[in-house]
Parts: C-alpha cells; structure tokens; sequence
C-alpha cells in the first residue's frame, strides 16, 4: 500500500445493442458487493481507504487536518497575534457529515459528528464474517477482522474524545430500523467498553506482520491502543473519578506498550530532528524508531506542504510561547529555575538553545524570525538543509505544496511515554510503584537519543537522566500532581511540539484553563530578546508605540523611537489580547441544533451535550 494512494477501482459497462440476455447476466468486469468480496488480496484494497483517514502523516498538498504545525496548533503552547482564538461560544447550527474525507474540529482535535466510517468498519466487519469458510483461512480470518475492529476502536476513540457520550453501532443500520438508527447517545463508558474489547482482540488476533511499516501490523496498532488507552484511563479519573474504569482502560496502555517494547524491534538510534525531516528513497523505512509511516514521493504525485511552512521564510501563526519554552528542562535534568546550567535562567533564544534539552535546538531557530507571531520560529518539520535556502529560491522539496520529507505516524517515542505515564498514574491508585528501571525504559532512553552533527557543532549537549531518588521538585508544579507525573508531563511537552498530543493532553487532565492567559501571562508572551543586539531591524519608525517587551517586573515598555537601548524584556506579540473567557463546557463539543430538531422530526430524542443548550 505504498504512499497511500488509494486505489480505485474502475467500473466497466458492456452495452450490446439487442442482447438483453447478456446484459441481465452479472457483469465479470465490475466489482460490486456480489462479487467483490472473494478474496483477502480485495481485503487489503478495502482497508487501504483507511489509511488516509486514520495515518495522516502531513496529508497532502494543502491539506491541514490532523496535521503538525498546520492543523495542531490550538493549544497553551502556541500564541498568535492579536486576540487568541477562542472556543466555540454555542452549539452551532450543523454539525454533522457524510463525507469520508479526513474533516475535523480545530478546537477539539478530532471528527465532527459524522458515522459514515463506524459504518465502513461495520460493513467491513460484516463481510469478513461472510468470507470466513469459503475464502479465508483461520488466521486471515482472525487478522482482517482485527484490522475492521481496530479502525471502529479507532472512529470511536476519536469520537468519544470530542463529543463524549455517543450512539454505538456494531452493525450496519438498515435504512428501515429507525428506532436504531435514530437512538440517543450512549453513555461514554459503554461506548469505550466496546472499543476496549476491540481492542483486546486486536492485541490477539492482528499478524505481528503485515508487510513494511507502511502497513497495520500488531504493533503498530498496540502503538495507537496505548494512545487512546491513556486517554480514556486518565479521563476516566480526572473526570469522572472512577477508578475502577481508570485502571482498566491504563492496563490496557500497559500491555498494549510492552507489546512494542518488549519486542525489542525499535529503539532509540535517530537524532530528534532526522525524525521528521527525512528526504530519500527509503524515507524513513530504516529508523529504527518509527513503528509506522507515510512515505512521499514526488514523481508519483505524493507530496505536503508542511516542510515549507518550517523553512524560516513562510509565516507561522500561531507559534510557541514564553509558557513552552520555560517547560523545556535544562541538560542538567533541571527546571530552569534550579538548574546550575550557566545561563539556565537567560530566557532567550540563544542562551536557551545552549541551556536546555537538545529537542529545543532541533524543534527552533536559534535567532529570532519576523516570520513568527513570537519571534520563535519552528522548523521542526524539515531537514538541517532546507533552511539555508532561505533568502534565495526553494528547491521544490522545501517550498510550496511540494514537499517530501516523509510523516512519523507512530514512534517509539510515544509509546514509551504513554507507558510510563500509564504506570504513574496506577501507582497512585494502588498499582506497582515506578521503577527506576521503567523510567530508563522510558524518559532516560529518549534523552539518550544521538545527536545530530549540527547541534555538536553547537554545543549541544544531552540531558542528564532522570533520577526516582531525587526528582525535581519543580517551583512551577500545580500542587495537585505529583512530582513524578509532573516530570512525565514536561517530557511529553518537550516531545510533541506541534504534533498531536498537547491539547488533547491537557483536556484528559483536566487542565483546560492552562489555555487562559490571564492566569497563565506567560501564553501570551515570547522570548527575552535585546532588539538593539539581536532584532535592530525592527527599531524602525514603522514599530513606534507597536514595539512592546515586558520587563521582568511586569512593566510594559513600548518602541518611542528614541528608547531602543530599553527595548530588552519578553517580546509581546503585536496587538496581542487573551481569548473570550470558556468554562468547562468546552471539554466537550456540542452537537447541531438541526441534528436534535432531524430526530424530533422522525419523533426521536437527541440529547445535547451537557452545558450547551
């Protein structure tokens, strides 16, 4: 199934002028769902129109949706400009939709209220089951059964994540059942009861393997299982403090990330940024740390745009703020705040590059950038040449829509941190204790990670391991999370920037109001910067009474023209405000208002979702 293309397959209609009897007979040369189902090989094709929807990589041409930097960018991590963009304010009135493209809703990182693919993995489910004594062996049976369940498990992970409580269907609705197909919403846990059965069987059933790792396999899938295991566990007991539900769904984040791990067919061999960066005929194929990805290549057509916006030309708004970058441990394995690091506690971008964690020097630039809302510039996404075009013309690679430095799906790196954090967060409800040998499995062996030549010519240095016996106790800490979680959160912090975890992270912890920046000032603010050493081109007329930095006191100095030796302080973005105020409400979306009134309609109740009306 290489570079995800999906494979359409073509309808041929004989039409033969007074042959009626040979036109009644069923056509040989067009698949339909008579004949289309008769072989495991067709299996593969069917489920290849997943892929697109599930592994989406950085998509395709402009494609944003469940993209790095393009589409994740809501979150306390990343500030814009101007007034923060906010919440939805009231259920809007649609939200439904029957298309099968990869569609989603920003401020929630996930689908809109559309079944179309619950129904796809059902009818796929339906007719493996009708294939199971004429076409399929035991084990075929067992896998592609595996693979419909772990797509439905999937659908309605992502659903539940968005909309909590939601109608489940195991089975295709026919259009005449109407008491089904018009059901209220179940409630979230029997919903993820269901997917946590589906998944269980995925772990038994699905091959080890399947193919390269552009294809499902078990382990790929344990990889997502520990993903949304993590979630519902961890919302189950920050939400709804149940901890008999928490438990359940975490241990099946642990067996799911021991599946990988203990495998022993990944490990941590790349340089963070090659991770993302990567542009050759094998693409990412031979990094040991990727469990799966999405290969581009542009003489067949498969290429993003996601490389270009990190290219330190294009704009980037939103980008990282003052609050991230202070997350970001020093390489001592301090917080900044007690880290013995010269210069830990010099916030800006040169003395931080130095300082801290090697992933800050591979995820930022290391001077200032116009081209960012912050001054901050990502170029994460992209390889160690692509920016040094900057100035001149791009080679296609690096510029436009044309891009293709191939997509980390699922990475090691990810598994080992939902493990661990899975395992924390059991040790506080009674389970094991954390081990230091868990937390070498883990958090010490993506600090471990090689470096790259540029960051050693740097100065780069890697961040001492983590040790149980004397953690950080962090000044910063919320008071309710202990220390070991704290540190386990910074780590998936420093981890993902950009990619898909902060907001849904902080949604399942129940820290939502991290995204206000009146109780969190440093969401709206860059880094320390001297404009007349490190920015001069920006002490121009132009910038009068526009130019602000915030001294360490809290004063607020703006550009007169003729105080450019005072313009030294936390860059504040331009016109820059906080977002309206939000309550808990937004944890979750509301449904349409016409999707209730359609059930009405048909003499059916929709329920709304709480706190909308």
């Amino acid at each position: 199934m290489k570079k995800y293309i999906l494979i359409i397959l073509s309808v041929v209609t004989l039409m033969f002028a007074g042959c009626s009897d040979f036109l009644n007979r069923q056509s040989l040369t067009t698949m339909n769902d008579d004949n289309y189902w008769t072989s495991e090989n067709n299996l593969r094709l069917f489920a290849n129109g997943f892929y697109a929807n599930y592994f989406v990589g950085y998509s395709s041409a402009w494609g944003v949706d469940y993209t790095p930097l393009r589409g994740y960018y809501f979150s306390d991590d990343f500030t814009s400009t101007g007034k923060q963009s906010g919440f939805e304010t009231q259920a809007p009135a649609s939200r439904t939709s029957t298309s099968e493209t990869a569609a989603w809703l920003t401020t929630y990182a996930g689908p809109t209220w559309n079944f179309s693919w619950v129904r796809k993995s059902n009818l796929f489910l339906e007719r493996i089951d009708k294939m199971k004594e004429t076409y399929l062996s035991a084990t075929a049976y067992q896998h592609w059964s595996a693979v419909a369940r772990f797509f439905r498990g999937y659908e309605y992970s992502r659903l539940v994540s968005v909309f909590g409580d939601v109608p489940y269907f195991d089975k295709v609705v026919p259009e005449v059942e109407l008491d089904l197909l018009y059901k209220d919403r179940d409630s979230r846990t029997v919903v993820m009861d269901k997917v946590y059965d589906d998944f269980v069987y995925v772990l038994d059933n699905m091959r080890l393997t399947d193919g390269d790792n552009q294809y499902l396999n078990r382990y790929i899938a344990a990889g997502f299982i520990s993903r949304f295991m993590l979630f519902e566990g961890t919302w189950q007991k920050y939400h709804l403090n149940n901890t008999t539900n928490a438990k359940k769904y975490l241990d099946l984040a642990v067996r799911a990330a021991d599946l990988v791990m203990l495998s022993n067919k990944y490990s941590f061999t790349s340089d963070f940024r090659s991770l993302f960066g990567t542009i050759s005929s094998g693409g990412l194929g031979a990094n040991k740390e990727v469990l799966m990805y999405r290969h581009y290549d542009a003489a067949l057509g498969v290429t993003h745009h996601v490389a270009s916006y990190s290219n330190i030309t294009e704009s980037q708004a939103p980008a990282a703020n003052l609050s991230l970058a202070k997350a970001f441990i020093c390489n001592d394995g301090q917080p900044y705040k007690l880290s013995t690091v010269t210069n830990a506690t010099s916030l800006d971008i040169k003395n931080m590059v130095l300082t801290r964690d090697p992933r800050f020097e591979a995820t930022f630039w290391d001077a200032p950038r116009l081209q960012a809302s912050t001054l901050l510039y990502a170029c994460k996404f992209i390889d160690r040449i692509g920016p040094t075009y900057a100035g001149g013309t791009y080679p296609s690679q690096y510029g436009s829509n044309t891009n293709t430095n191939d997509a980390p799906i699922m990475r090691l790196a990810e598994v080992v941190l939902n493990w661990i954090e899975a395992k924390a967060e059991l040790a506080t409800m009674g389970g094991a204790a954390v081990t230091q040998a868990n937390i070498d499995a883990s958090i010490n062996a993506i600090r471990n990670r090689p470096l790259d030549a540029t960051a050693i010519a740097k100065g780069i240095k890697k961040t001492s391991p983590l040790l149980l016996a004397s953690l950080p106790n962090d000044p910063d800490r919320n008071s309710d999370v202990p220390a070991l979680i704290w540190e386990i959160r910074r780590e998936r912090r420093m981890e993902f920037v950009f990619e898909h975890t902060r907001l849904m992270d902080i949604k399942r912890w129940k820290k939502i109001n991290y995204m206000n920046g009146t109780l969190n000032p440093d969401n709206l603010l860059g880094l320390w910067i001297n404009f007349q050493a490190e920015f001069p081109s920006w002490l121009v007329p132009a910038k009068v009474n526009i130019l602000k930095v915030k001294k360490a006191d809290g004063t607020i100095v703006t550009y007169t023209g003729s105080n450019a030796a005072d313009m030294v302080g936390y860059y504040v973005p331009q016109t820059i405000s906080d977002r309206d105020a939000f309550t808990d409400r937004v944890y979750l979306a509301p449904i349409g208002t016409n999707q209730i009134s359609e059930y009405l309609g048909k003499g059916y109740t929709l329920t709304q979702t709480p706190g909308w009306i």
